[in-house]
């Protein structure tokens, strides 16, 4: 993308690994928290990378960002996390510049997700913008791309039916607890984590299982309470933790930990326990699963569920591919405008240096000339012959690089063009 005048780097990529080809280990060696999202971010900046957006869910990690070459931002990835370029290489995917961008599209409005129709992905793609903006990586390409992808998302979601049902992974762990449980509200939930995830999940089991017998667990009590306190329900210290456990029919972990929190030492139940672990990387340790009683459920088990409305939601998807073509397509369009940038802005420098030119010259042969209408009169034509060579470089996109060789040549705004 060298000709769109955006960044300093060649060419637009995505590069990343997703839950099609990595499982959730290989997710959790690449998985980055907020402040390893930051330091990147600070990294790329001072080594010259000037555009860059970093995302990192429970079932992808990915960078786009403009480079001379991929393996920059490969290489950035793999020293903020702890995986190998030798891992990355198995299980990852690179795409440039076009096929980056519909890559975006599709990520963004649920169509790559785990769980079709998959819309909290949304979400974090804004937030991950405005990382990228705080941290001074972000231009009016990435806003102007975000923007596009956040109006195709919506669009989907109010003009198809591919969000009814289970279409994330905190809606998906209430289903199976609804599937599974004969009288859920009846049954002790402890939830342990209350990110983002956690709050969706909480949120879902009020919504849907009328259980009054819920308590919140989190590190730093307070983001608790603050759930608790809108749904009135239970907040307990993290040194009670097991003996939460021990009173728990369900425990939901979604406490997105670098190192396991839930281990088989903290686990002495004298009755059955049913754990989701909806964390990457996984935050119940391997071995809890020896545990008599104990069922471990992970968030990628609980994405391969199906429930009545999938059928309905894949229905939906050549309607949501069509509405994404759409939505690429005016991006695109918007991107062609970016090649013709420089010239049409050299153009108007020069058209005005003639139109000051010829004010001048009129000024001192004409009697009572007058300044301000000439310069409205000056200013109005120039706008009119912008608008016609816009216009006329928009519709020929055929022949764009030959249309603004000419009008370099003829105006001689070769050097002007460069500034």
């Amino acid at each position: 993308m060298e000709d769109y005048n955006i960044s300093r780097g060649k060419h637009f990529y995505t590069i990343g690994l997703s839950y099609k080809k990595a499982d959730a280990e290989i997710r959790g060696h690449f998985s980055l928290d907020d402040q390893a999202k930051k330091n990147l971010l600070e990294q790329a900046r001072d080594e010259g990378i000037d555009e860059l957006i970093v995302t990192s869910t429970c079932n992808r990690t990915e960078i786009y960002g403009f480079a001379q070459h991929p393996f920059q931002l490969i290489k950035l990835l793999c020293e903020h996390t702890h995986g190998t370029v030798e891992e990355f290489e198995k299980v990852a995917y690179v795409y440039k510049n076009k096929e980056a961008i519909s890559h975006m599209f599709r990520v963004g409005t649920g169509l790559d997700s785990q769980i079709l129709g998959d819309f909290e992905i949304i979400s974090q793609l804004k937030a991950a913008f405005l990382m990228s903006r705080e941290a001074g990586v972000a231009n009016p390409f990435f806003e102007r791309l975000i923007n596009s992808v956040i109006q195709a998302s919506k669009r989907i979601k109010n003009e198809t039916d591919i969000s009814s049902g289970a279409t994330s992974v905190s809606f998906a762990s209430v289903q199976y607890i609804l599937n599974n449980f004969e009288n859920p509200a009846e049954k002790n939930i402890l939830l342990f984590g209350t990110g983002k995830i956690g709050r969706n999940t909480c949120e879902n089991l009020v919504k849907h299982t009328g259980n009054s017998h819920i308590t919140l667990i989190n590190r730093t009590k307070g983001k608790a309470e603050k759930i608790a306190g809108k749904f009135q329900l239970t907040v307990k210290d993290y040194a009670d933790l097991q003996a939460e456990i021990r009173q728990a029919d369900i425990l939901i972990v979604a406490t997105g930990a670098q190192n396991p929190t839930i281990t088989k030492d903290l686990i002495y139940n004298k009755k059955d326990l049913l754990i989701l672990d909806l964390s990457i990387p996984k935050n119940v340790e391997s071995e809890v699963n020896e545990l008599p009683g104990v069922e471990v459920i992970h968030l990628d088990h609980l994405s391969q569920m199906t429930d009545q409305t999938l059928e309905r939601r894949k229905a939906s998807v050549p309607q949501a591919q069509a509405i994404i073509k759409e939505m690429e397509a005016d991006f695109n369009s918007w991107l062609e405008t970016r090649k013709f940038a420089p010239t049409i802005k050299a153009l108007k420098k020069k058209l005005r240096e003639m139109k000051d030119a010829e004010v001048d010259f009129q000024r001192r042969k004409i009697d009572g000339f007058n300044d301000r209408q000439a310069e409205i009169l000056g200013d109005r034509i120039i706008q009119k012959i912008m608008n016609q060579f816009a216009n006329h470089l928009k519709g020929d996109s055929n022949n764009t690089d030959e249309s603004l060789e000419l009008i370099q040549r003829v105006f001689q705004l070769e050097e002007l063009a460069k500034k």
